[in-house]
Order: structure tokens, then sequence, then C-alpha cells
């Protein structure tokens, strides 16, 4: 039996519906991704099932017993409260019934009596007399400090403690709104694995496509007030996908060359009366009816850079550079060169040290000790996550145009509403303040903004918050044309790994560490995977089990057997991948997508099963590769 259903369900703000007549359902032990552009809809059907919205029409059914809890994307405030207080806010019903239960008791006459009978009976229904050993239990398995105040938390810190207040209440269905944002990569991979740990269903929303890959069972997209469902991963979802569009616009090319051609044929009856067919007229009209009726998919962004001239080929170099601050060392004996086109990502915690970094790079701030070196001829395009390069008060185009009427694009005058469409602005939205703008709407202003300039240095803190995923690639297929140098500070571990060419790792105590690649080539480099470390009051920082200069590699040669293995594993390899070739021109035929669920549902499976043997047998080649360095 589902946790809940929806049957027809709608819902629209002004004229334009966001759910047009949906249906849907979560079945126990589900992970749901929820998928879609900015405001699609997602966070709306959220707050449906979380019941603080109503569906204009249609049913929503929820198991009788089903326990629906919600972890909100806004992080618990910094305030006075204590942490065991948060965490017991989750049983707020609970608390109060119990509150209510011992001021009765002091009154204690004959009035109260049967109130308390029924009190009581209410608190044993929902086991509240165990409200302590609840809150406890879900205390020691996050790890909650049980003495500190909200307001000694790091964010990643409050983030467990809010979800400290979902799971004390038990649900079976958990509603996640971009539970990842703001948070570093330890923290979201902290979150990941307590969700797959998590017994219960999921709904969540989120733009962390790696979250998504390592979470999901299932994809459900909303896309021009329609719900679809896919099964499966998310890689799986994007292949789909990639065929349903193509299998669409086909569609569509040749209605729309039908209905041409019907148009020219009733002009021409016009003309002619006598030979009007009446049948073929109530058919063209139909047709223009289902032509207006066509809903089409919303554009995706455009937009493009404007480049300056090429910069000197060293843009920085720092040598044995330090810098602290109220008595931490953030940046400890580091030397450095950044040449013309890097695209360097930056990985640690949040507060750690890397826009301190940023602007020593950049020369904003002088180092306590060490050398920093400017190169030639550098221009600077800086993002800034805190949008303090906004004017909240003022409009986008206010913002954009700063008084000019069209902008110079890479030697193109550009008027400043066409340039903005570019970024998803329609005209009337590009005349709003950018105060009441959503977060993802904000970062794409500033991207307008940043674009705009001439620069062959793109500093990019944070970029990635609040964007929906076709905008997220769009802006890695911008960065990967661009041919000046990029810094880059990002938690999203996708984003890092198609994107940067190499890394630098804050390891704690003021240690940086380059490291050739993006996220997970940092992973296999490193000389072994991160300590935990119990810290209260912020998150855990990764800390390499031995620090201090690398030890030289010892050169061996390989066993027999490896050896034998090793060279046999490129024709393996060229045999798996010959497969995985077949398998996705299968995948490709638009006939494909025509069999039943359980034959798509098996070449899907057999596609993903054959990536991981060419995956395995890929990191297996480069592991005995290695062991003869």
């Amino acid at each position: 039996m589902p946790l809940i259903r929806l049957d027809n369900i709608s819902i629209a703000f002004g004229t334009r519906a966001l759910l047009d007549q949906v249906g849907f359902q979560i079945d126990p032990g589900e992970r749901v991704a929820l998928v879609g552009l900015n405001g699609a809809g997602k966070s709306t059907l959220l707050k449906l099932i979380g019941g603080q919205l109503q569906a204009d029409n249609g049913d929503f059914w929820v198991d009788p017993g089903c326990r629906i809890a919600e972890l909100p994307q806004a992080l618990p405030a910094a305030d006075e409260r204590k942490v065991r207080d948060v965490v017991m806010g989750g049983l707020g019903e609970i608390v109060e019934m119990r509150r209510r239960y011992e001021e009765l008791v002091m009154e204690h006459d004959e009035r109260t009596m049967a109130k308390l009978d029924v009190l009581q009976q209410q608190i044993e229904a929902v086991d509240g007399w165990h409200l302590e050993q609840k809150v406890q239990r879900v205390m020691e398995r996050l790890g909650l400090p049980d003495d500190r105040f909200m307001s000694e938390l790091s964010g990643g810190w409050r983030r467990r403690a809010a979800l400290g207040a979902a799971l004390v209440q038990e649900p079976d269905l958990l509603l996640l709104d971009e539970p990842t944002n703001h948070l570093d990569i330890e923290t979201i991979e902290w979150i990941e694995q307590q969700m797959k740990e998590y017994r219960g269903g999921l709904l969540f929303i989120s733009h962390d496509r790696s979250l998504v890959e390592s979470l999901a069972t299932r994809i459900v997209e909303i896309d021009r007030g329609k719900l679809v469902s896919f099964p499966g991963s998310y890689s799986q979802y994007k292949v789909r996908k990639e065929q349903m569009l193509a299998e669409e616009a086909r569609h569509n090319a040749e209605f729309d060359k039908k209905l041409a051609q019907e148009e020219v044929w009733i002009r021409q009856g016009i003309k002619a009366r006598r030979t009007r067919n009446e049948g073929r007229v109530r058919a063209l009209e139909a047709l223009r009816k289902e032509r207006s009726e066509r809903r089409n998919r919303q554009g995706a962004a455009k937009f493009g850079l404007e480049t300056a001239q090429r910069s000197g080929k060293l843009v920085a170099e720092l040598k044995g550079v330090s810098l602290g601050y109220d008595g931490r060392t953030l940046v400890d004996n580091l030397s450095l060169t950044i040449n013309r086109g890097d695209r360097i990502g930056l990985i640690g915690p949040n507060g750690i040290g890397k826009s301190s970094l940023l602007k020593l790079v950049l020369g904003e701030q002088k180092p306590d000790s060490g050398e920093v070196n400017q190169g030639t001829k550098v221009e600077v395009a800086y993002f800034d996550q805190l949008r303090g390069q906004l004017d909240m008060e003022k409009t986008v185009i206010d913002n954009i145009s700063q008084g000019r009427e069209s902008i110079s694009i890479n030697g193109k005058d550009r008027h400043i509403i066409s340039y903005l469409s570019d970024f998803l602005f329609a005209p009337e939205r590009a005349r709003t303040p950018v105060k009441a703008l959503s977060g993802g709407e904000c970062n794409r202003v500033l991207l307008a903004k940043l674009f705009s300039q001439p620069a062959n240095v793109l500093v990019l803190d944070e970029p990635t918050n609040d964007l929906d995923v076709e905008t997220l690639e769009l802006l890695e297929e911008i960065l990967l044309e661009f041919t000046g140098t990029v810094l880059l500070v990002s938690h999203d571990r996708a984003f890092l790994d198609n994107v940067v060419t190499s890394t630098l790792v804050f390891e704690g105590q003021g240690k940086v560490s380059e490291y050739v690649g993006g996220y997970q080539d940092w992973i296999r480099q490193r000389p072994q995977p991160v300590a935990a470390q119990a810290s209260k009051g912020r998150a855990e920082k990764p800390v390499l089990a031995k620090e201090g200069a690398p030890q030289a590699k010892v050169a061996r040669k390989l066993s027999y057997k490896l050896q034998r293995e090793l060279d046999a594993l490129p024709a393996q390899l060229e045999e798996a991948e010959a497969k995985l070739a077949q398998l996705q021109a299968a995948m490709s035929d638009s006939g494909f997508y025509e069999q039943g669920q359980e034959q798509i549902q098996a070449g899907l499976d057999a596609f993903a099963q054959q990536e991981k043997v060419v995956e395995l047998l890929m990191e297996r080649w480069v592991e005995l590769e290695a062991m003869q360095e």
C-alpha cells in the first residue's frame, strides 16, 4: 500500500498551471528525487504533501498511519536555544500535551480528573512518556552536542539539529527541500550517508547531481505542469530523457508540417468552396486547438561570456605564503603557481579559509609572511556567493545596465532586455527589484553581471547554489570553452569533476595541498580516506592520517600473474566498451521506448551494468599501472 497518492491534482498561480491534473504516489522505502527547472513547481508539490498547501482540484490521500516530517531548506536560527530543545521541538505537539498534563496534575481536583484521563490516553497513544529517550537516541545517532547553544554551531551542525528534529518524529515519509544547500562537501556526504541508512520513504529536491545519483531509486520530473516518473538512477534518467525530448521534437515537427499543409488547403478552399470537405475543416480546427494547447518546453539559459585580451602566461605566484586570523592559521607556507588556462577548484569545510586564499591570489589581502606576485594584463570578474555586488533595491535591469540601454558582448551590441532573456528573464521579470527574486534568480543576475564584464580570470565563489541542473550544465560548458583562468570554490562534487583541472584541498592547520583533477581524482590520490574527527560545534575537517612530505615511491616489478592480468586488460576494455556502445545505440533507436515497461527497464539495467563493468576494468588497469611506478 502506498504512503501517499495524488489523483488528478491541479495547482495554478494566476493563469499559470504549476501542476496540471497530475497523478503520483510514493511506496514505503522509496527514495524519490524531484527534478525540474527552477519555478517548475517542485517546492509547491512538497508543500502540498507536507500539508502547507491545498490543491485547486483533485484528490490527495495519505495512509492513515503514515507520519510525514520535513527537513526545511532554511537553516535553523543561530539563537540561544539548546541543541536538545531544537531536536525536541520536532515533537512539539507531544511536548505541549506533556506540559498541559503537568499543569492539570498541579491543580488536582475533581474537575480535572476526566481531562487528565483523556490527556493520559492521548500521550500513551503516541508513546509520549518516553519522549526524552527518543530525543537522546536521535542525538546520539547524529552525534549532536547536548550542551551547546545553536549560536555556537556552524551551518552544517545546525542542519544536523534540524535533521534530528525531523527524525525524532519517526516519520514514514521524510521530505527534504535542497538539504545540501550552502553546506561543505564533508557535511553533504554525511547527510547522504544518513539518508541511505534511513529506512522510511524519502521525497527530496536537490540540484546536487552526485547526491541524486547516489541516493535516488526513482526520478520524478516536473515538466510543463506534468509529472513523469523514471525508475532507476539519475544517469539512467538522463539517457531516457534525452531520447524522449528527441522523440517529442520529431512529433512536433511532423504535427506542425501537417498543420501548415492544412492551412494552405483551407485558404485554397475559400476560393473553391464547392471542393471543400467539411470533415477536413473540422479536423483542421482540432489541429489548431491542439497546437494552441501545446505547452512548449521552457527555454534553457543560453548565456555567453565577454572575454578580455589574453593575460600573461603567469597569472599569480605564491612563495612561502602564510596567513592567520583571530589566532587561527588559515594558510601555512604555501607555494603555488597559477598559469593562464588553469581551472583550479578549492575544497574544504566552510570557514577554513578558501575565500581568504582567493583574496591573497588576487592581491586584495596581504599575507602575514611570504611573497605574492601578480601576473600581467590580468582582468578579473568575481562571483560573490554573498551577492554583495547586487543592489537589492534596484531592478534586474538597473543592476546589469548601469544606465545603458545596450551592452557590448564580444564586440556586438545587445539590448539589455535581449541579453537578460538569455538568462531566462522575461521583460516583466527583468523590471522586478532584486529583493523580490528567488535564490536561483539572484544567482542568474550575478552571472549576467559577471559575464557582461571583459575578463580573462574568473573567480567563482559558490556559483552553483540554487541553480537548476540545466543552467549548471550550461555554465559548465561555458567554463570549459573559456580560454582564460578559472578559480572556483564549490561544494558541488559533479561540478568540480566536470570543470577543474586541479584542486587545492584545505587539510587543516593551514595545510593546503594541490592535486591533479577534480573531486573524485582527489579522493583517489589522497594518502588514505579522511578520518572522521569528533568535534562539537562545527563540521569535521578533512585530516590526512599522515602529514608531511610524501615518501618517494619505490619502483617494483609486477608478479607474473599480475603482469598477465595487466597485459590482457586493454583487449578486455575494448570489448567491454564495444558492448556498451551497442547498448547505447539500441537505446538511441526511437523504437526503444515504444516497448513495454519491462523491456525498457531491462535495457536500462543492462546499460548500467555494462557501464559498471567498463568502470571496474578501467579502475583495475589504473591500479596495476600505478603499482609499476
